[in-house]
Parts: C-alpha cells; sequence; structure tokens
C-alpha cells in the first residue's frame, strides 16, 4: 500500500483528494501548508509528494527545492491554478516529475501518481475490495462489474465510481457538487449534464430489482436506497 503526502491548504480540495484516494487504497497524510508538509516528510518518510504550489509559510517551489535537497528520487507531483509555461518549466526544473494544473480530475490525478510509483516498482494500492451487495446486485468496484444472477455489466471507469460513491453514502445524500469536483475537477453545468447521464445510466443498469432506487434530491444531488 503506497503512502501519498498531500500538501495542500485548500481544505475543501484536500479532503476531496483525500478521500479519493483513500477509496483507491492509498493511505494520505495531509498537510495544510509547507513547512508542515516539509515536517511531516521528515518523520513519515512517504511513497510519493503531491503539493500545491500556492502555499502559506512555505510554496511548494521551496517545498519541492528542499525535499530534493534531501531526496533525489521520491516522485513529486505539483498541483496549481497557474498556467504560465515558465512556472511549469520552473517546477521540472526544481525536481517535479510531473505538473498538474487545477481544476482537474480525481481519475487523472490517480493515473499520474500510479505512473509515477510503477517507474519505481512500488505498490499503487491496497489488496482489490471485497464484493458489495446493492440489494440483490453484487457490486465488484475493482473490477468494474455489476452481476445480478447470471447477468454482468461491464461498468466504464465513471460509472464504477459513481456507484462507488453512491454506495459509500447509501440512504444518505451524496451532493453533486462533491461528485462533480471528484470525477470531472469542475462544478458546471455541461459537466452536471454529464453527471445526470450517468445516473441514469446506473438506474438502467439497477431496474431488476425494485428495492434499489437513486433518487433525486432536488436542488442537492442523489441517494441511493435499497
Amino acid at each position: 500500500m503506497a503512502t501519498v503526502l498531500l500538501v495542500e491548504d485548500e481544505a475543501a480540495l484536500a479532503l476531496i483528494i483525500k478521500d479519493s484516494l483513500e477509496m483507491r487504497g492509498f493511505t494520505v497524510q495531509h498537510a495544510a501548508d509547507g513547512e508542515q508538509g516539509l515536517h511531516l516528510f521528515r518523520q513519515q518518510a512517504p511513497d510519493i509528494v503531491v503539493a500545491d504550489i500556492m502555499l502559506p509559510r512555505l510554496d511548494g517551489f521551496s517545498l519541492g527545492e528542499q525535499l530534493r535537497r534531501e531526496n533525489q528520487t521520491i516522485p513529486l507531483i505539483f498541483l496549481t491554478a497557474r498556467s504560465q509555461p515558465a512556472d511549469v518549466v520552473r517546477g521540472f526544473e526544481l525536481g517535479g516529475n510531473d505538473y498538474l494544473k487545477k481544476p482537474f480530475s480525481m481519475d487523472e490525478l490517480v493515473v499520474r501518481i500510479q505512473a509515477q510509483l510503477n517507474r519505481l516498482g512500488l505498490p499503487t494500492n491496497s489488496p482489490p475490495h471485497e464484493p458489495l451487495k446493492i440489494g440483490r446486485y453484487v457490486f465488484a468496484y475493482t473490477q468494474q462489474k455489476l452481476r445480478l444472477a447470471d447477468t454482468e455489466i461491464e461498468l466504464t471507469n465513471r460509472e464504477a465510481e459513481l456507484l462507488k460513491r453512491l454506495y459509500d453514502h447509501r440512504n444518505q445524500v451524496l451532493e453533486r457538487s462533491t461528485v462533480l469536483l471528484d470525477l470531472w475537477g469542475q462544478d458546471h453545468f455541461f459537466n452536471g449534464r454529464s453527471l445526470d447521464v450517468f445516473v441514469t445510466r446506473l438506474r438502467r443498469y439497477l431496474r431488476d430489482d425494485p428495492q434499489v432506487q437513486i433518487l433525486n434530491v432536488r436542488g442537492i444531488g442523489y441517494k441511493l436506497i435499497f
């Protein structure tokens, strides 16, 4: 199981990233500023560092520079809203292995983390999750499959991720904005329409068990009940 040091001062985004990575089997240590990030790096010896650039107390570039003085091999991914080519170049010059511009999807971040860990031959996550029961259905999250008796549905990555979040919040409201930021990286109208399409697909997949429903909670989000 790989350990990720996340250095991000934006609390809401940090929580989304942390939850998303932990659901995929990573262990996540979070620091809210650069100095705390440096302290955790020295204390916990993570497998990879994901750091924002605009940080209080010690900015991400300075943090990256210090990390490289102390460790030449640990993967370092910079997160930033800054898009100037000079900033990207500086990030790589200071020893960054990758550079991800905000807003981004959690899927993209996970793929980049896994690529860096694979490069060093490090494990990327924990053993597969046990299949989950949703009414009469069996949901194999890591295999992205939904089964009912002899019928098996192959899910896309985004369908599986959305169903997992609904399952984790079963009988509770899952807010649209949380899902959009987590899976699409942005909360705006066109992504919202796309989310509605994915919810409709999941309803169709689950329609053979009338006890399983995905309810609309007007103006807030969705609720999976079974």
